[in-house]
């Protein structure tokens, strides 16, 4: 099938859904990864045949190796990766936290973003593709006591750093960085504050750049 493809996680709601909406809407072709499958499946049908849901879980490598793999087959090869799963903590702060939550941040923000690099990682080589990882406006400022804000930190550090990485093979890598989104992330609604749609955006400008040029990071803050 012609176009290029893209495989998201995370992309059952928010920034992952609407990334895959306007992906296809840019010509491209979408791998919905999440663990809710009838999340995924109701936005792939949604989406028609560009679109191929992916039910795993990001914090199981295995998962990811092969819905990467269907993918390519399905599409013949995966152009993108947007490694976009991520959590929070119910308990802000060093002192209240629960060491059961950071573990689980852990396995999702750190681990599962590592399994999605490292399983896209054979098929970006050979389609010199490129890799998004979701960031925050929280990995760039310090944060009293915040643990999930220093799991962002290894975010746009790592992002960095798979940028010199990828350079090798004509690969790109960009880190999206948004402030405040309003999406299921959060307990109560943030109109006021950024939509998807908005970060969804910045995704496709990052992956539409002339392939001689990796921005290598797109920062969207709110106005208000």
């Amino acid at each position: 099938m012609a176009g290029k493809t893209i495989f998201i996680t995370g992309a059952s709601s928010g920034i992952g859904a609407e990334s895959a909406r306007a992906a296809v809407q840019a010509g491209w072709n979408v791998g919905l990864f999440a663990r809710s499958e009838d999340k995924i499946a109701e936005l792939a049908s949604e989406l028609g045949d560009k679109a191929m849901a992916l039910p795993g879980d990001v914090t199981d490598m295995s998962s990811q190796v092969e819905a990467l793999d269907k993918l390519a087959d399905q599409f013949g090869s995966v152009d993108a990766a947007f490694a976009n799963a991520g959590t929070g903590l119910s308990a802000a702060g060093t002192e209240a936290g629960d060491p059961e939550e950071w573990e689980k941040l852990v396995q999702i923000n750190i681990l599962g973003l590592l399994w999605t690099t490292k399983a896209a990682m054979p098929h970006l080589k050979k389609s010199k593709g490129q890799l998004l990882l979701t960031g925050s406006a929280a990995g760039r400022r310090h944060i009293k006591g915040s643990v999930y804000g220093a799991s962002k930190w290894f975010v746009h550090g790592y992002g960095g750093n798979l940028a010199e990485e990828m350079r090798e093979f004509g690969g790109r890598c960009t880190v999206i960085a948004p402030g405040m989104v309003d999406t299921p992330f959060f307990d109560s609604p943030k109109p006021d504050k950024l939509h998807p749609e908005d970060i969804a955006r910045s995704v496709v400008f990052a992956l539409e750049a002339d392939p001689r040029a990796n921005v290598q990071e797109v920062f969207v803050m709110p106005v208000n």
